[in-house]
Parts: C-alpha cells; sequence; structure tokens
C-alpha cells in the first residue's frame, strides 16, 4: 500500500510502498521521527484513511474495497482505537463514554460490561465523573476501558502516553499490557517512547514515508 495527495507542487508522497503483515495476537510498535507517516500508516490500517495504491485487509476482509459505512461497522466490531488526545466525549460521564460503542452495536449488557472494565481499570470510584474533572491518567485509562470493552481483535494506540507524565504514562503502559495480555487482541501502537517499544514483539521504523527496519 501507498498513501499520496496532492498539493499545488505536484504530488505529496507521504507513505511509499509498504508491505506489511502483522500476525492475529502480535503486539507490534511504529516508531520514527515525527512526520514520517506513522500515524498515516495507522488510520490505513485501522480502515480509518483509504490507501492512494494497494490494498488493506482486516482478518479476511479488504478495507480498502469497502465503502465508509461498512468500514465503521467493522470498526465498530473487530477495532479498538486508543488517541493521544483521548477522544473521550466531555458531555458524557466515563461510564456512558466506555458503554457507548456497545450500545450503538445494540449490546443489551452494555452498561454492566463498561462498569466492569472500569472498575478492571482502577475507576470503580470514578466511572460517573465527567472527563474534565479527571486527570489526563484517568483520561486515558477511560480511553483504554473503551478500546477494550468491545473485546476487540485489534487495537490501535496512537501515542498512547505522549500527553502524559511518567507516572501517569508507566501506569496507563501496564495497563495496556494486562488487557492486551488478557484478552489475546493484536496491539499496533505509533509511539516515541523507548520503554513501549521495547516491551513489544516487533519493532518497525518509519522514516521519510519508508519502512526502513523490522527489529
Amino acid at each position: 500500500m501507498a498513501k499520496w495527495v496532492a498539493s499545488p507542487q505536484g504530488r505529496l508522497d507521504i507513505l511509499q510502498p509498504i508491505d506489511l503483515d502483522i500476525g492475529a495476537g502480535e503486539r507490534c510498535a511504529i516508531v520514527g521521527p515525527s512526520g514520517s507517516g506513522k500515524t498515516t500508516l495507522l488510520a490505513l490500517l485501522a480502515g480509518l484513511d483509504l490507501p492512494s495504491a494497494g490494498r488493506v485487509w482486516l482478518g479476511d476482509a479488504e478495507l480498502s474495497a469497502l465503502d465508509e459505512d461498512a468500514r465503521a461497522a467493522l470498526r465498530r466490531t473487530q477495532v479498538g482505537f486508543v488517541f493521544q488526545n483521548f477522544q473521550l466525549l466531555e458531555n458524557l460521564s466515563a461510564l456512558d463514554n466506555v458503554a457507548l460503542p456497545l450500545e450503538l452495536r445494540g449490546e443489551p449488557e452494555a452498561r454492566p460490561r463498561a462498569r466492569d472494565m472500569l472498575e478492571r481499570v482502577g475507576l470503580a470510584e470514578r466511572m460517573h465523573h465527567y472527563p474534565p474533572t479527571l486527570s489526563g491518567g484517568e483520561q486515558q485509562r477511560v480511553a483504554l476501558a473503551r478500546a477494550f470493552v468491545g473485546r476487540p481483535q485489534v487495537l490501535f494506540a496512537d501515542e498512547p502516553t505522549g500527553s502524559l507524565d511518567r507516572t501517569s504514562a508507566q501506569a496507563v503502559l501496564e495497563l495496556m499490557f494486562d488487557l492486551n495480555r488478557a484478552a489475546g487482541t493484536t496491539l499496533v501502537v505509533v509511539t516515541h517512547d523507548d520503554s513501549l517499544a521495547a516491551r513489544v514483539d516487533r519493532r518497525l521504523t518509519l522514516s521519510g514515508g519508508r519502512l526502513n527496519a523490522d527489529d
């Protein structure tokens, strides 16, 4: 797959042709300098964007052949996504934020499952609080609970510790890997955090849109 956009100066290549296969249950980190295409690659793998050339598969589904509605439906059932800036809805409580993806799927046990997941991430006493009243580390734990509550096959995380202090970042890392082990979820994470990258099964390095190394 490859990704480019049009610019006044002509075609701008964001990702050079990449051939990448991530196995079920694998934990993979994508590292590299800012502007190297890491977030773009993550968005393509998650079906949040489409390649300019080539194909992207999630399990047996070819994401690049589906329209946006079909990709969104697939993400609701198979994908979890954790953003650096949390992407929580500020007018919903922590419990409502975590329950929302299950409610969108029509799950009858959405709120009990959300409550259980918040207890697992240590927020039993904070589940009725709203995001603006939570610390950064607490908000990221809510985001992890929301990502894992749907029991996704793949979790994508874009700089999940990038906006946290060291103590909060370490706590979030431990939680993410604990949930990953418990669920057997495939983990694909973009990070500048060397301690995170050191804990995965495979480390991929992007530079200038090229996949240069597989450690």
